[in-house]
């Protein structure tokens, strides 16, 4: 083989012979057929069977990917991993086949598409760049495919994806028709030009940008999340999650946490956050070595090692590493990357403690931290307490009409169709409006939070004929450009960055004093975030003003709940229209605003809106429905709310219309045991533990009628098998005599407590005579495993809230 070869014919027959030796296989293509899956499939079997790494990304460009072609990659390659870009209406057209095997990494990257034409007979040029030309291009193309797989645009393919897929697709092509539509047309200007009248930043290249250096000592709410810390280690956890509002200092919260552990593992999804958390790390523990482990270096031997998720996680990689070579192993900002990209990575490793860290104080976007950390919340403030203490600074919001009419835009699951969006942004009466609020006011350096780069490179065009001096910074720029663009805005030179997503992480200006949200908040987290960027507090700066519109997208009235000082007062309640905020602080509305979100509020419930949202985003992201403790810990919602609304998660499912005919017959005929089980009060754990001991029988078995004595063994080593349920439940003065088993003791207490209880509170559903607890249900036999499932459900869920550490 030569070390550069072009292939023009048959790349089906390279992609075989490379497939026969690969240990891991990545395929990009801006689509994929079902004539070509079907080729090259049989070759990717083979791969899999023998434990090769696969992982494909496709896109929904023009609705060419064929449904039927998803299907079949889901159906015949479960253990592989499918995503796909949703495009929005922009143009997509990545075609590059990557495979690395003993002898190196192979790179071909051409014309061809995953259809049979494209790898058979086509004409196709595609050029195959073997190991021995430049190891650089293979890792730099893996970089590449790291960037697009992972990204927020792509989902993941599933029975739940492709239903919905399908469903576009058939909608677009009874009006398109995709040979005439199919032209790879240039990106338009706004795209990745900058404007003419890009603001003049500095005269002089810069110094590189750095913020203020930190104490080295931790500051009162790390020092409090340390205690919290160490709380967390006696009682015996090995995971936990700290949740800290941004500007407070998470990462040198984990490295002061991290000192007392031999060897460190940080993992990030992005390269930015790799190299800060290093600075971070090496300002608390300058004499330990640190080193990058990510697409560009591999410092396997270092004291603290910082990695990629996605570098780390490659099969190759992660087995270069023992099993047991970390003490302590750090996950930042979880919830930005998808869940399954951490699973091969936290299955492998057996730290001493696994800690996550996030920014974020809600119910994370379908990736939630508190799953990986078992619901343990060693620690959590929200920026609206940070603020109360005068550890952030306390803010001025002012919520400005949007008349736009969103309703009328295509939703895509996750965001809206971006080309019908920019239809309305890009307006000149839509910037008036923007700069007219923002002028009102601003005050001296302002950030501007966009939907895209197109409306960011907009609105700068548009500032900068008005006289201000602005900059669009995006992803597409030079990272010099954007470190001068960031010191501009420090040192007053610059009025406004606007943005897409650079600011959401781990960039800070503490000195900016004006947010301005331009765009439809789509997502709690991603809200939150970027009203950090503004709370940090600088000399000279008094307050931050949040300047947003608000029209009729979605979660518009959603979202201010995280301004709302009583919110954990008011669960269960229906909350107010205006949050309540901190004394310091400010809200205020235009008239035609709260008229908006009145009218939201009469239309429908918002709280229950946000339910069925936060299930239909989980239910696509696991491919199938999530069980009643998935929800809990993944959904972007509180589930406390299914309990108040529908009576029981069950309930939840049947309002939704989650319900196949024959569940709802289930559902309908054993009710009111279903909300008893929900319902029933819950000071300790004992309840639920004897419904579990009875559930371990079996679908077949679990309504026989128990003694307490049978139950004593079960109901032991369950509340003593973990540290932390022993000390919740087994530690006031009658408890902590049955820390040592003594089954008389134990069945005593069993008799006493859940079974006379739960028997008198039940209405005669539950009953505890001459020595039998007994659940009251005659259950047909074809309804068992659907009451089983659904009663199991509810029991670890309601194990699971209860333990679940809140501080």
């Amino acid at each position: 083989m030569t070390k550069l070869q072009l292939v023009t014919e048959n790349l089906l027959e390279t992609i075989t012979k490379l497939a026969e030796k690969a240990e891991e296989i990545y395929i990009l293509t801006s689509f994929v057929m079902q004539s070509g899956v079907k080729r090259i499939l049989p070759a990717l079997q083979l791969a899999a069977l023998r434990g090769a790494e696969i992982k494909i990304c496709t896109g929904d460009y023009l609705c060419i990917t064929q449904p039927e072609a998803l299907q079949l990659l889901a159906d015949q390659l479960p253990e592989s991993e499918v995503r796909m870009w949703q495009s929005g209406g922009k143009s997509f057209h990545p075609k590059a086949y990557l495979f690395r095997s003993g002898e190196g990494g192979h790179l071909i990257v051409g014309s061809s598409n995953l259809s049979a034409s494209a790898l058979i007979d086509g004409v196709e040029w595609n050029l195959h760049a073997a190991p021995a030309v430049d190891e650089e291009i293979f890792a730099k193309g893996l970089a590449e495919f790291e960037k697009v797989f992972y990204h927020d645009y792509t989902i993941p393919v599933n029975p739940e994806t492709i239903k919905q897929y399908r469903e576009s697709y058939i909608q677009f092509h009874k009006s398109e028709s995709v040979a005439s539509s199919f032209t790879e047309t240039e990106e338009t200007e706004l795209m990745f030009a900058e404007p003419d009248n890009q603001a003049q930043l500095i005269s002089e290249p810069p110094a590189v940008y750095a913020a203020a250096e930190e104490k080295l000592s931790p500051r009162p709410a790390q020092q409090e999340a340390l205690e919290a810390l160490e709380n967390t280690l006696e009682e015996e956890y090995d995971r936990a999650l700290v949740v800290m509002a941004t500007g407070l200092g998470k990462t040198y919260l984990a490295a002061f946490f991290a000192q007392k552990f031999k060897r460190i593992l940080f993992i990030a999804h992005q390269k930015e956050l790799l190299i800060q958390a290093k600075r971070s790390f090496l300002d608390v523990m300058p004499d330990r070595h640190a080193g990058l482990f990510n697409s560009d270096c591999k410092e396997r031997e270092a004291d603290i090692l910082f990695a990629s998720v996605f570098t780390l996680g490659l099969k190759h990689n992660l087995e270069s590493f023992r099993r047991n070579d970390f003490d302590l192993i750090i996950i930042d900002e979880f919830h930005h990357a998808a869940a399954k990209s951490y699973q091969s990575i936290l299955n492998y490793f057996q730290p001493v403690f696994l800690l996550g860290i996030t920014a974020t104080p809600d119910r994370m976007d379908n990736k939630d931290v508190y799953s990986i950390c078992d619901g343990n919340t060693a620690y959590r403030i929200h920026f609206i307490e940070a603020i109360q203490k005068q550890w952030l600074a306390p803010f001025m919001y002012y919520g400005v009409y949007d008349d736009t009419d969103y309703s009328a835009l295509t939703w895509l699951g996750t965001r809206y169709d971006e080309e019908e969006l920019l239809q309305v942004q890009l307006r000149e009466e839509m910037a008036e409006k923007i700069e007219s609020a923002w002028r009102r006011y601003k005050q001296t350096r302002t950030i501007g939070f966009c939907s895209s780069i197109k409306q960011a490179v907009f609105l700068s065009r548009y500032f900068n004929n008005k006289g201000w001096k602005t900059a669009a910074l995006h992803s597409k720029m030079k990272e010099k450009a954007r470190e001068e663009t960031i010191q501009a805005l420090d040192l007053g030179t610059l009025d406004i960055i606007f943005t897409v997503d650079l600011f959401n992480e781990g960039v800070d200006i503490p000195s900016v004093d004006t947010l301005l949200f331009v765009r439809p908040t789509q997502s709690l987290t991603v809200f939150t975030q970027q009203i950090g960027r503004g709370l940090r507090i600088a000399e000279g700066k008094s307050h931050c003003v949040i300047i947003d519109l608000i029209g009729n997208y979605r979660n518009a009235d959603i979202k201010l709940q995280v301004f709302d000082l009583q919110r954990e007062e008011n669960e269960g309640k229906r909350t107010a229209l205006i949050p309540t905020v901190p004394e310091n602080c400010r809200i205020e509305f235009d008239v035609k605003a709260i008229e908006l979100l009145q009218e939201m509020n009469r239309k429908r419930s918002p709280r229950k809106e946000q339910l069925r949202f936060a299930y239909e985003d989980i239910k696509l992201e696991l491919g199938r429905r999530p069980t009643y403790l998935e929800f809990h810990l993944q959904a972007n919602a509180d589930s406390k709310a299914v309990k108040e609304y529908y009576r029981s998660y069950p309930g939840f499912l049947q309002a939704i219309n989650e319900l196949s005919e024959k569940e709802e017959e289930v559902f309908f005929r054993y009710k009111e045991w279903l909300q008893e089980a929900e319902r029933t009060p819950m000071s300790k754990s004992y309840k639920m533990v004897v419904l579990l001991y009875m559930l371990s029988k079996g679908p077949g078995r679990w309504l026989e009628p128990i003694a307490a004595e049978e139950a004593a063994g079960f109901f032991h080593h369950y509340l003593t098998s973990k540290e932390y349920r022993k000390n919740k439940d087994l530690s006031d003065t009658q408890g902590s005599k049955l820390i040592e088993y003594d089954e008389k003791k134990i069945a005593a207490l069993i008799s006493k407590m859940p079974m006379t209880k739960w028997s008198g509170s039940s209405k005669g559903l539950v009953s505890f005579e001459n020595s039998r607890f007994r659940i009251h249900l005659n259950v047909e036999l074809e309804d068992q495993e659907i009451l089983f499932a659904w009663t199991e459900q509810i029991c670890h869920y309601r194990l699971h809230w209860y333990f679940e550490k809140k501080s």
